[in-house]
């Protein structure tokens, strides 16, 4: 029970909290606010920066929006930043509800509406180009909120983060909104470091349950139970345990399956081993529709109709494929899916009309838009990036505002985009990352599951996991109940940062500057621990140094010779097995169809011939496929020999041969022990070059035994103990060594990179020769804030341009900004024209030159343009339809018209940056060709 003078102390604070500006702005909400959003009113009402670490949908822009109410009662601004521009445009809309538009502006790349309001909306980048520019809109800035601030550890773009944070004026306060991490006082510590005093509020309670479920086969079963084998939901307090109704589940539905996932059925005819006959087999009406997913699950239809029976709806189904989410709202249609009334879908219909005006009605067949609109007809839609930005807009509205029942999405739904649901479904725990497909992560999993569960409209949120062969409850469950998501920073400077702060501040605080980012701070405090290791190392070392002493003469030039001996032995058994191993891969490579071979020993010795040559990789040496004397195929690697293989004879196999038929199998290994009857020996031809290292290094070993026998400690009674106190210090001094490298890499690693990125822009007359200050080229690429920066730079003052028509130069541009989604091999592009090829070309070479520059100051390398979608820009600039455009090409309608924003971005910076009047007028010609149809229907009016 509190005591007389707590319940003042608390009847104080709801005084003080109902008389000020927090308690007037919380009467705007329909809902009391949580402790932790008063909590962080209060500090920003106090003076104080704040960082709000707190799970998806727990109501943390409460803050962020408190900032916007202070600001327009103190008249002071507040910049309310956000990662991308779809949530910058729908905060945007959220604010200007609030406050009027008058009050609330935009700036995003392509979008500027009432940029010097009191409060204006825009994304992170814009605003490290105002502070750069020196903008007069930063006048009178109170506030900068940064929402969603945990981007910083994006390794693409989460520098503009910490540029931000350290280089906003003192007087800001910054108020930081971040999904939940584990390391957030840390991060609170490096913001009070660069901002001043900041409050850190961790809230880790989720106001919404969220429960956790497997669908194993049409079954509905929970994840989780208390240890008394009750109910529970991952936020429960107390031990949780896998539901064992749920482990039955799974060996029953599997029990019941083969082991590709098809149902068994003991009625269903079998073949001569009892197989069953595999054959179509409706399950229920499929009215078009996939009968059920591979591994004998549900459809995505019956997915969403067992969600629908059970009141689980809206729903949002991640599935990590642009395809995959268009498939499932083709596979909703083919089934007959209705989410939603007729009347309420004629009226969707004519809301999406009215919205899509602006589209040339000869391009909505290209953009997809007639099952777009059938579905959401329904109740049902897709959302990727490879969407036309207005449909997905359009989406966002309607799933929001509760019209749309159900939403088939990739992952970047969950990247601050607004959208909760009551249940979040995940087909798959798997995702292409860019390079592989990799696990998601347990803080991935908590970021999408944490959409499910609406605040004010549901009581719990539900988070469902289909069920597949090969999926483990017991990792689902880790993934759901770890809490473990550490910040890391990506900081990295870059040259267009390089010359903005030079022509700031000067080189040397320039380098001070970039020493207080997160990342040294992270690096920093990283190091405390390895000199501690380092220091406790050094005390052992010389306690062993005192143990191996020998009265007979010195024992560590002893112990030395010895850790030579020992070294150079190991170097010419390490030669051997690279050799044999090397020469293994070689002849693998060489084998063809038809050789036959030995496999000296393992799993696969004995006589075999090859039916299918493989040369390998870049990632994986040759793995030719053999045919062995048994009859069985098998794949041949370097680990199954311990040297050359050596072809003994050749057969020739059948032109009708099929490794898949086992009449052709048995006739050739027939034929193979008819043919080679004996298993003669394989010859072993001994490596000249590995031979003649041997023999070097067996030399000197030799020399090196004569010294050690001659030495006064060899003689030592006491000899093999001192020598494993010297082993001992040996050990020790190589692990300490190695931290001590460690220590040294991590210490002004920021500064270090400045340096070398600063000495490469005085070599290209960039910055002047001492690197102090920055030349009139250096200016031209400050106002270059692509990521080929200095590239783009490279071009303009070389005069590459300049005879450009507005197309050409588009085309040229795009290779700039395109990255395709998957490694192409088309090694030879198709351009438009002559021109763009000679430009092309020269943009490649310039792209080299700086490639060999970049890697000899230890940089990290501009990436190589890509010319994929030069051909289509220059059509979409000389007026051609979407249609024409897009023919021919796997790049979505999407996907083209965020490129084209992005080349409209870029083509800005030139027009603004170069020094050449002709090349600033054609790229704002290049910009009103880009800009045009569903590009220019998709901006924000």
């Amino acid at each position: 029970m509190p005591t007389p003078a707590e319940r003042h102390a608390a009847a104080r604070e709801r005084r003080r909290f109902d008389s000020s500006h927090v308690g007037r702005f919380a009467e705007q909400y329909s809902f009391p606010l949580d402790d932790f959003q008063v909590r962080g009113c209060a500090a920003v009402q106090d003076g104080r920066g704040v960082l709000v670490a707190a799970p998806t949908g727990s109501g943390k822009t409460v803050v962020g929006e408190f900032a916007c109410y202070l600001a327009l009662h103190t008249g002071r601004k507040t910049f309310y930043t956000t990662p991308i521009k779809a949530l910058s445009n729908q905060k945007y809309n959220d604010l200007v509800t609030q406050h009027g538009s008058d009050n609330v502006g935009l700036l995003t790349g392509d979008s500027s509406v009432n940029g010097e309001a009191p409060i204006v909306v825009m994304t992170t980048e814009v605003l490290r180009n105002m502070l750069y520019a020196g903008s007069t809109t930063l006048r009178g800035l109170g506030f900068v909120v940064m929402d969603e601030v945990h981007y910083l550890a994006d390794r693409f773009r989460g520098a503009v983060w910490e540029e931000v944070i350290i280089h906003l004026p003192e007087s800001v306060q910054v108020i930081s909104l971040s999904a939940t991490v584990s390391n957030a006082e840390e991060f609170g510590d490096w913001l009070r470091e660069v901002r001043g005093d900041t409050e850190v509020i961790v809230e880790e309670h989720r106001p919404v349950p969220l429960w956790q479920h497997m669908m194993v086969g049409r079954d509905l079963l929970d994840l989780f139970v208390e240890e008394s084998g009750g109910p529970a939901h991952a936020g429960t307090e107390g031990s949780l345990r896998v539901s064992p109704e749920l482990l039955r589940a799974i060996t029953r539905f599997e029990d019941r399956t083969d082991r590709h996932g098809r149902r068994e059925d003991a009625g269903a005819p079998r073949g001569r081993h009892g197989r069953q006959v595999r054959g179509r087999r409706p399950e229920g009406p499929v009215r078009g529709g996939r009968p059920g997913r591979p591994g004998g699950g549900p459809s995505r239809a019956e997915v969403i109709d067992r969600l629908d029976r059970d009141g689980l709806l809206p729903a949002i189904t991640f599935i990590f494929s642009r395809v995959g989410c268009d498939g499932a709202v083709s596979q909703l249609l083919a089934w007959g899916t209705q989410l939603i009334s007729d009347e309420e879908g004629e009226r969707i219909r004519r809301l999406v009309e009215e919205r899509v005006t602006a589209l040339p009605d000869e391009d909505l067949g290209v953009l997809g838009y007639w099952d777009f609109v059938e579905g959401l007809s329904r109740g049902f839609a897709a959302h990727h990036a490879g969407m036309l930005p207005t449909f997905r807009e359009i989406v966002e509205e309607l799933f929001t505002q509760g019209r749309i029942r159900a939403v088939f999405a990739t992952e970047t739904l969950a990247l601050g985009i607004n959208m909760p649901a009551r249940t979040v479904v995940l087909e798959r725990l798997v995702k292409f990352n860019g390079e592989t497909h990799a696990d998601i992560t347990p803080a991935e999993f908590t970021q999408l599951t944490g959409r499910a569960g609406r605040r004010g409209i549901d009581f719990e949120g539900h988070a469902v996991v289909l069920h597949h062969r090969g999926i483990d409850p017991h990792a689902v469950a880790g993934l759901a109940s770890t809490r473990t998501y550490p910040l890391r920073s990506s900081f990295v400077p870059t040259s267009n940062m390089a010359v903005n702060l030079v022509a700031q501040v000067g080189r040397a605080p320039a380098r001070e500057v970039l020493e207080s980012s997160f990342a040294q701070f992270q690096a920093d405090r990283g190091v405390v621990g390895v000199s501690r290791a380092i220091k406790r190392n050094e005390e052992a070392l010389e306690g062993y140094a005192d143990a191996m002493r020998c009265h007979q003469g010195d024992f560590a030039e002893y112990a030395s010779l010895r850790r030579e001996i020992s070294d150079l032995e190991k170097q010419i058994r390490r030669a051997q097995a690279s050799s044999r191993r090397a020469a293994a891969e070689r002849s693998l490579e060489e084998l063809q169809p038809g050789d036959v071979i030995r496999v000296p020993s393992g799993r696969r010795a004995g006589l075999a011939i090859v039916i299918q040559g493989n040369r390998g990789g870049r990632r994986s040496g040759p793995e030719p496929t053999l045919l062995t004397a048994e009859a069985q195929v098998r794949r041949l690697t370097h680990t199954d020999v311990d040297g050359p293989v050596v072809t003994l004879t050749r057969l020739k196999i059948p032109s009708s041969f099929s490794a898949r038929s086992p009449k052709h199998r048995r006739d050739l290994a027939a034929t193979l022990r008819a043919k080679v009857p004996h298993d003669p020996p394989s010859a072993d031809h001994a490596d000249e070059e590995a031979a003649e290292t041997a023999e070097q290094a067996s030399g000197r070993i030799d020399a090196l035994r004569r010294q050690l026998r001659e030495h006064p400690c060899h003689d030592c009674p006491y000899r093999e103990d001192h020598a494993r106190w010297a082993e001992r210090w040996w050990r020790l001094r190589r692990e300490t060594d190695g931290l001590e490298r460690k220590v040294s890499g991590r210490t002004h690693t920021v500064s270090r990179t400045f340096d070398r990125i600063c000495d490469l822009l005085s070599e290209l007359g960039y910055l002047s020769e001492d690197g102090q200050q920055v030349t009139e080229q250096g200016t031209v690429l400050q106002r270059i804030y692509a990521e080929k920066d200095v590239l783009v730079a490279e071009c303009l003052r070389d005069g590459a341009w300049e005879q450009l028509d507005p197309a050409s130069l588009a085309a040229i541009v795009s290779t700039l900004v395109h990255e395709p989604r998957r490694e192409q091999s088309d090694l030879a592009p198709r351009v438009p024209n002559d021109e763009v090829r000679d430009a092309y070309d020269a943009l490649v070479r310039r792209w080299s030159e700086l490639d060999d520059r970049q890697r000899a100051h230890r940089l990290v390398p501009t990436g190589e343009p890509d010319a994929g979608i030069a051909w289509m820009v220059h059509r979409w600039v000389s007026g051609a339809r979407l249609e024409l455009v897009l023919r021919d090409s796997d790049l979505s309608a999407g996907d083209f018209v965020r490129r084209c924003k992005q080349l409209a971005d870029l083509l800005g910076q030139i027009g603004e940056a170069a020094p050449d009047e002709t090349v600033r007028r054609t790229a704002r010609k290049a910009i009103d060709g880009v800009v045009r149809g569903v590009v220019a229907a998709d901006r924000l009016d």
